[in-house]
């Protein structure tokens, strides 16, 4: 490619708020949550690139003629691949999009097709835009994207405080991440955090029946805390991991566990998971130790510990019966029995129709 702005090139990134930032000149869109990505066109040549600089042409063919047809000849566009189905986000299909056969990415290509849903512009045609205030280079895009068609879409975006707010909490039931605020006068800048972010976020009181050794640790400091909740059946389902623990606070933890390790596996409810389970029943509970597609070659071995000790953790938004992303810890809760901690204790957020999201289709 021979563009003023070529592949690789780190994203700009954001920093997160607890509410939207004050003052005026400001400008805020949906936050989307899928795979991150700068697509850039130079005549017949697309290339897709992840956030972490990695080309994802392979993975979604579909997508390669309709940015042909829609695209100016040469530009640069930051966006998120995403996946619309039964009226929410799917980022799991999205996962399962990553897969090393070809023909089964062109399967999943017809079966569950991406979108792109574009929100900046880096460069068209000779002119490189980063340098450009964001009001100018969104209007651009506008002029640009202003008649898409699906699968390709323009993000909402608005000044008006009070529909920012409205987004905030009506759109998260479509699988939206929360709201994005970019200064009107900003600049793009590559892997820095200028942008902000407003993300939701809730506590739940979460069993702890197994953790995670520091991949840099040697077995003296813990990685993360595995979480599970009972479901109706009183089984423990695993829900996700809490981590982001200081290093102090990593090696204290193993002193912390080592006695819930002791006879942990006798009647532990995941005992079949670490050895032989039946397709039937892998399909019908999470398993702490499942391969990572997203992740190929990562450490997901687990150690368990007798499910006894409850945490307080807080967490953003549920994808299905499982945290989206990594919960935070918060508190231990000597106070609270393991049976308590249910999935009824998680607030339920009703969809919003994700076509009224996106501005056509």
């Amino acid at each position: 490619m021979n563009l003023p702005v070529n592949p690789p090139i780190l994203p700009m990134l954001a920093k997160r708020l607890g509410e939207l930032p004050p003052g005026e000149g400001w400008i805020f869109e949906p936050k989307w949550d899928g795979f991150r990505t700068l697509i850039f066109r130079d005549g017949d040549e697309i290339f897709i690139q992840s956030r972490d600089e990695k080309p994802l042409n392979r993975y979604f063919p579909e997508l390669i003629d309709p940015l042909k047809a829609q695209l100016p000849s040469r530009c640069v566009l930051d966006g998120e691949l995403v996946i619309a189905r039964g009226g929410s986000l799917d980022f799991e299909a999205l996962q399962l999009r990553l897969h090393p056969a070809a023909s089964r990415v062109k399967l999943l290509s017809g079966e569950m097709p991406a979108s792109v849903v574009f929100f900046d512009l880096l460069c068209e045609g000779n002119r490189d835009l980063r340098s450009t205030p964001f009001a100018e280079r969104r209007a651009r895009l506008e002029s640009i994207l202003g008649d898409a068609e699906p699968p390709v879409h323009l993000t909402p975006a608005t000044r008006d405080r009070p529909t920012a707010a409205d987004w905030f909490q009506r759109f998260e039931g479509a699988g939206l991440d929360g709201v994005i605020a970019k200064l009107a006068t900003g600049i793009y800048e590559p892997n820095k955090r200028v942008m902000l972010k407003v993300k939701h976020e809730r506590d739940c009181d979460c069993v702890v029946a197994g953790f995670r050794w520091h991949k840099r640790g040697q077995k003296t400091a813990v990685g993360s805390l595995l979480l599970g909740l009972y479901g109706d059946g009183g089984d423990l389902e695993h829900v996700g991991v809490c981590a982001s623990f200081t290093d102090a606070k990593r090696r204290e933890l193993v002193q912390f566990l080592e006695p819930f390790r002791e006879h942990a596996l006798d009647n532990h409810p995941w005992r079949e998971w670490a050895e032989h389970q039946s397709p039937a029943e892998a399909a019908l509970h999470r398993r702490p130790g499942m391969t990572s597609r997203w992740s190929q070659g990562k450490d997901l071995s687990w150690e368990p510990l007798r499910p006894e000790l409850v945490v307080e953790v807080a967490y953003d938004h549920m994808q299905g019966d499982r945290f989206r992303h990594t919960a935070q810890f918060r508190r231990w809760r000597p106070d609270k029995k393991p049976h308590e901690c249910t999935f009824d204790q998680l607030e339920v957020v009703p969809p919003h129709e994700i076509a009224a999201i996106f501005a056509r289709g």
